[in-house]
């Protein structure tokens, strides 16, 4: 502890860091940024100081700092709004929170929107919505903008323009030692694209220049339908993702949940389609399904973006990628209601959610005009459903029993649909556990680039041993 206090210290020496530093016993921005971690798991580490840099140049000198003791631990905080403890937050080591890098500055002719990595995608829309555009962002208003974009990113436009880092021009990075580069298709694409991907392994990203695109009012809101209609709505769903000319207009997330209290399972889906019509004829069949509750409306992308706070609880999160079809739907609902039915319930467990994202060719294939990804997803994959399984708790007790849990569940589901042939390869890593291989799961072509890029950029190895929390390397 004695080394990670005099981490602290040598920030405080700086007279330009100094202000920006946050101890346990101060009152503030330590606390502010402990409260503004999304899960219980994450806002339970207690760092030995929070930095808070309301500038790029502060964050090159705090790593020029840091890099040069190797016993420093930090972690890099956009949002927060990755679930497991550690991602963006360090027991006794220095987290720096860039929440204040929040800036949102649109070019003369809209074209580009420059946004600090700190801020959250609602700042974001909340500025675009004004000028009538749009950037490809997360579809939760409260996620952070850089570790969305590291992580790959999904977006209502998708099917338009690719995974959300796909739409980067460029990343202002500063890497381990300090010093700032500007990772373009033109400027280290080596870099660019291991950023595309590669997490926290690489440098700490401060701005991206967003390429974006004219965008009007939408079409959002939810439908939910009995279980006993499962397999119509399952039947709709697959139609709509396994279609060969996907509408790229569309994006729907089709969820079946479990509540342990009364141990029943509900379905809904959110419908959104990007041009204000009502009712689009991409959603007809699902339409044609009886509902009980139907509230899609004609919005804008910032109000719908604004959802309400909820407390702080614990989530675990865990992922895989499946045909698009409707054998899969069912088969990984029949198998998760009997592993559920089977489960004692921990106490304090609140849900179960298995949610279904179409991943069609029609967004694996945008990256090959913009400087490419290493995410490793072709269109020669066929269209996909990515899967996102949570579970959300409020007794924190129940961390490693939950934890245990869904790592059962989702090794039931994919042992299933493994023998089914449904299991594709690709794990998202926005969604993914810490015992899982996202990076992994890239592929060895894509994981040798991230890895030459780490070695060129980082020499030293800063990202992968002294930045413990994400998904590493070695």
């Amino acid at each position: 502890m004695a080394a990670v206090s005099q981490c602290c210290a040598l920030l405080l020496a700086s007279w330009t860091l100094s202000p920006l530093v946050s101890l346990p016993s101060s009152s503030g921005p330590y606390h502010d940024t402990l409260a503004s971690f999304w899960s219980a798991q994450e806002a339970s580490l207690q760092p030995a100081c929070v930095f808070s840099p309301t500038d790029a140049s502060h964050v090159s000198t705090a790593l020029a700092i840091l890099s040069s003791h190797t016993d420093c631990q930090f972690a890099i905080k956009s949002h927060g709004h990755a679930p497991a403890a550690g991602f963006a937050n360090v027991a006794d080591g220095v987290t720096i929170d860039l929440s204040s890098l929040n800036s949102v500055q649109v070019n003369v002719d809209a074209s580009i929107v420059r946004v600090g990595a700190g801020a959250s995608w609602l700042e974001v829309y909340q500025e675009l919505d004004t000028h009538r555009v749009a950037v490809a962002g997360g579809r939760n208003g409260g996620v952070g903008v850089g570790g969305l974009l590291l992580g790959g990113g999904i977006s209502y436009f998708g099917p338009r323009v690719g995974w959300a880092c796909d739409a980067v021009d460029s990343f202002q990075v500063v890497l381990a030692g300090g010093q700032t580069v500007t990772a373009s298709q033109r400027q280290h694409p080596d870099l660019f694209r291991a950023l595309k991907g590669g997490g926290n392994n690489l440098g700490v990203v401060t701005s991206a220049d967003l390429r974006s695109f004219p965008q009007g009012d939408i079409l959002a809101g939810t439908l939910a339908h009995n279980i006993s209609d499962r397999e119509a709505v399952f039947k709709a769903i697959a139609d709509l993702a396994s279609a060969k000319d996907y509408d790229e207009y569309a994006s729907i997330v089709l969820s079946v949940n479990f509540s342990p209290s009364s141990r029943t399972w509900t379905l809904s889906e959110v419908p959104v389609y990007t041009k204000p019509e009502l009712r689009p004829q991409v959603y007809a069949p699902l339409f044609a399904v009886p509902n009980t509750t139907d509230s899609l409306h004609i919005t804008n992308l910032s109000t719908y973006a604004n959802e309400s706070p909820i407390p702080q609880l614990g989530f675990v999160f865990y992922t895989g990628t499946y045909a698009a079809t409707q054998e899969t739907l069912s088969t990984v609902f029949d198998v998760a209601n009997k592993t559920l039915m089977g489960f004692e319930q921990p106490e304090g467990m609140l849900l179960w959610s298995v949610a279904f994202e179409p991943l069609p060719t029609k967004f694996t294939q945008r990256a090959h005009n913009t400087g490419g990804n290493v995410l490793g997803t072709q269109p020669s994959d066929g269209n996909a459903f990515i899967v996102l399984m949570s579970a959300t708790f409020a007794n924190p007790d129940a961390n490693n029993e939950v934890e245990g849990l869904s790592k059962e569940l989702m090794k039931n589901i994919n042992e299933e649909t493994r023998k089914r042939g449904l299991l594709h390869q690709f794990q998202y890593s926005n969604y993914a556990d810490p015992s899982q291989d996202p990076i992994g799961s890239y592929g060895a072509e894509n994981v040798d680039s991230i890895r030459r890029a780490s070695k060129k950029y980082d020499p030293n190895n800063v990202f992968q041993k002294q930045v413990p929390g994400g998904f590493k390397l070695v």
